[in-house]
């Protein structure tokens, strides 16, 4: 393994902020991720795993500690799951998430396709439980193969064992930072139907449907990645729009009362969304942040110094050219407390916060 120092984040990132890492090296085999958790062990060194950089704030004093940039490459398909027909697809972390949904739709195998587009890498697909356009990774994760830091030794969970909920793992909530993923599996359906949950989705495939056709995944994962675009939320090489980390606030979850609050402070009625199963979001629903941010003053195009919202998209903060992660927090802070004091609703942050 090349251990490097000082290694300059920025570059890691979609955001394309952030100063170095003290230590930094790539691991391309399971073997190199235990040798260099060693390493940063035996040195008492605190360790972070770097996927694709998509969902991820550095500080600007960068971080003093060990970088692990998982490299692990490959997918196989594994088997056929006899009582259902269904492909298990065995990905290497590393790989590129998106890359994995086009061989998947090439494939003809249903359950990834409203997943295109996405950046960053399959690895951290289960930490953040990926979710768009009516899908989640948590409906097509089979399991998930780790090493345990703690433990030193390699496990596998199943997908229900891996906590799912809404933008949420036990890998980034109860188990955060125990874990480095190496491998996921995902369970696809050969021939299945695409889902078309989401209205704004179903809207861009109405011709077809009004022709009578039958919707075809690569039909679907397309207009996925045109919608994407369309807000600036698919990466597209000098595009400003793209240097963000997606949606940098989730969707509030709330009660039935905050969205009657929420109607009486705007005196408009906001846009809702099922909440998803489960019994926590019994009786819940998904309001988008986008909308009360807007309603809370912040357009499109809104900036603080090289800090701003994006021109297309108001969940997606972005670097305007030369941001800091300071002026990017203070952004969020600003529109946080605006969101807050007009609704009384708390919006949570997306990203993941590195040397802060």
């Amino acid at each position: 393994m090349l251990m490097e120092e000082n290694k300059p984040l920025a570059s890691f990132t979609t955001f394309g902020i952030g100063g170095p890492a003290r230590w930094f090296v790539e691991a391309a085999s399971e073997e190199e991720i235990v040798e260099a958790a060693a390493w940063a062990r035996e040195r008492g060194l605190a360790l972070f795993v770097l996927g694709g950089g998509s969902n991820l704030l550095v500080s600007d004093a960068g971080f003093d500690g060990l970088v692990l940039r998982v490299g692990l490459r490959g997918i196989a398909v594994a088997e056929t799951v006899e009582d259902s027909g269904q492909t298990i697809y065995q990905v290497g972390a590393g790989e590129d998430w998106d890359g994995f949904v086009e061989r998947a739709v090439r494939d003809n195998c249903a359950g990834v396709e409203c997943l295109a587009g996405i950046p960053g890498t399959v690895g951290g697909t289960p930490v953040q439980n990926v979710g768009a356009y009516g899908q989640e990774v948590a409906s097509a994760i089979e399991r998930v193969r780790a090493f345990d830091l703690e433990e030193h030794e390699f496990v596998e969970f199943s997908g229900a064992e891996c906590g799912f909920a809404y933008r949420r793992s036990r890998f980034n909530s109860a188990d955060r930072g125990r874990y480095v993923v190496t491998r996921v599996d995902y369970r696809l359906t050969p021939g299945g139907a695409p889902t078309l949950r989401y209205a704004e989705l179903q809207r861009a495939l109405a011709e077809s449907e009004r022709e009578g056709r039958e919707v075809s995944l690569a039909e679907v994962a397309a207009a996925v990645r045109r919608v994407r675009r369309s807000k600036g939320m698919l990466l597209v090489e000098g595009d400003p729009d793209c240097r963000s980390a997606g949606s940098f606030f989730k969707n509030p979850v709330v009660t039935e009362e905050q969205v009657r609050r929420i109607a009486e402070c705007s005196a408009k009625e906001p846009p809702r969304f099922p909440a998803g199963t489960g019994p926590e979001n019994m009786g819940r629903v998904k309001v988008p942040a986008a909308w009360l941010i807007e309603q809370a003053g912040f357009a499109k195009g809104y900036a603080l110094g090289a800090a701003g919202v994006s021109s297309r998209h108001t969940l997606a903060l972005v670097n305007r050219g030369g941001a800091s992660a300071a002026e990017i927090l203070a952004l969020a802070s600003q529109i946080a407390t605006a969101v807050e004091a007009r609704f009384g609703i708390h919006l949570e942050m997306e990203p993941v916060m590195l040397g802060f």
